[in-house]
């Protein structure tokens, strides 16, 4: 394999992007689990709550942070390793990401400071109100970006000039192309289900620690976030796979050549198996050791088994997506989904016979599923952009004629460079944010108590603040 300009450059895109795309998974939803957390708060003032903001909001602050840091990285790559794909594509995705910093990112920017810093300075109500919108900023964000990351899959709604450039004629049909509606929902649902897991796990380690040192009664802040994580993961878990289903199907009648590397199908035929295990060969055009159940390949897609489906030999093999990826990132996002419908099921079934604390091999089970959101996402969106190759905008632009006029010696400095820096700055923020899970939410309680009608202690600040009344 020769390491050209493009493959360097599709590197240090995915790369980037794979570090990039943790923070957001895991924010989206945990902006939202803190809104819930402060509204439960305001509403039951049970102080227990106000222990669980604090405390994830600290994890929040530092995740968020790394996320825009990561973000700016990619926007940049744009103008330096794909120009190409900008100047051709620039009038119709350009505004898609230009309404992604106009509204949900000013929305974040302006309210997140009053979430950090403003819990002396503001009312309760106005600062649940700032959280709030942060949560719903987050969400917007996530809309603009899986628009624009949806149309190159899907594309619609535009035209192509003389010189190659697309313009859109429609910015309705290319913002709600075919396939946001199903890949919006199916993200949301990982972030949450993310944010669940994480939470899941932490409070976990922390009740398995107090077990450790004695019997624990009551219900502690470690005990409520699990039973909040679990009851999430127990009701979104089973609806990840029917959004997912879904946006497989709507996959197939626009992608039917990632639907065939997804499944291993090579051949196009009726009544195609159903390929359980197997290693993709594209020189061989065929899988190796594979492992099928015959003839529910089709039922599995919610197709007649006499209906056709298309294999990879439909298309040349220079315009059939690369496998191996594709095949076996799609095996592990649905493995991951399907143990938490596990977790999710067996854990509602212990708080049902409340057993939930009182079950060490679950909590370890939770702690151990912590990180599963992560590599789900990660598999998920690998075989989303593997899949698509080698086109960036699918049917319409191949990935070779996006690239940038730039040499490999090039991308490459850039590249170690990337992987240098990341390395030392991600690690540390990474570990710095493990560090202070395992000191767990108690550690908030040093926090002074809010006084009169405020909110209570600023949740960033390195010591406490006045909070005499009118201090404002």
């Amino acid at each position: 394999m020769e390491l050209d300009a493009l493959l360097l450059s599709r590197l240090q895109f995915a790369f980037t992007i794979a570090f990039h795309i943790l923070f957001p998974a895991f924010t989206i939803g945990l902006a939202a689990f803190l809104a819930v957390l402060e509204g439960l708060w305001l509403w039951t003032k049970r102080d227990a709550f106000k222990v669980l903001y604090l405390f994830w909001v600290k994890i929040f602050a530092l995740s968020f942070g790394m996320g825009v840091v990561s973000g700016v990285v990619l926007s940049y790559q744009f103008g330096t390793n794909w120009s190409e794909f900008i100047r051709l594509t620039g009038g119709v995705i350009g505004p898609l990401l230009a309404y992604e910093v106009l509204t949900a990112f000013f929305l974040e920017a302006s309210f997140l400071g009053v979430m950090l810093f403003g819990w002396k300075k503001v009312g309760p109500r106005l600062h649940f109100l700032a959280t709030v919108l942060v949560a719903v900023g987050t969400t917007i964000s996530a809309f603009w970006i899986l628009s624009a990351n949806s149309w190159m899959q899907t594309p619609q709604g535009f035209e192509t000039l003389a010189d190659g450039t697309l313009r859109a004629t429609d910015f309705m049909a290319v913002i709600f192309n075919p396939s946001l509606p199903t890949r919006l929902a199916h993200m949301l649902l990982a972030a949450f289900l993310t944010t669940g897991l994480v939470v899941g796990a932490v409070s976990a380690f922390h009740v398995l620690k107090d077990r450790a040192k004695g019997a624990v009664t009551g219900w502690t802040e470690s005990r409520i976030a699990l039973v909040m994580a679990v009851g999430l993961v127990a009701v979104l878990a089973p609806l990840q796979l029917v959004a997912g289903h879904l946006s497989g199907e709507v996959t197939h009648k626009y992608q039917p050549s990632k639907t065939a590397a997804i499944e291993g199908y090579w051949e196009t035929r009726s009544d195609q198996p159903l390929h359980l295990f197997g290693i993709p060969d594209r020189d061989a055009q065929k899988n190796h050791f594979e492992v099928s159940i015959p003839g529910l390949g089709n039922a599995v897609q919610n197709l007649p088994r006499d209906e056709v489906i298309q294999g990879l030999d439909a298309w040349p093999r220079e315009d059939q997506p690369p496998p191996f990826i594709p095949f076996f990132g799609f095996r592990i996002m649905v493995g991951l989904g399907l143990l938490m419908i596990v977790l999710g099921t067996a854990g509602a079934f212990l708080i049902w016979r409340r057993k939930l604390f009182e079950t060490p091999w679950f909590l370890r089970f939770c702690v151990a599923m912590g990180p599963s959101g992560f590599i789900a996402v990660l598999a998920g969106w690998m075989v989303t952009e593997v899949g698509r190759q080698p086109w960036v905008v699918y049917g319409v632009l191949k990935t070779r004629d996006a690239v940038s006029p730039v040499t490999a010696g090039e991308v490459a400095t850039s590249l170690i460079a990337y992987i240098l820096v990341y390395s030392v700055v991600f690690t540390a923020g990474a570990l710095f944010i493990l560090r202070l899970m395992a000191e767990g939410p108690v550690a908030a309680l040093a926090e002074p108590a809010p006084r009169g009608d405020r909110a209570p202690g600023s949740p960033l600040a390195k010591a406490p603040e006045d909070t005499t009344p009118g201090d404002a």
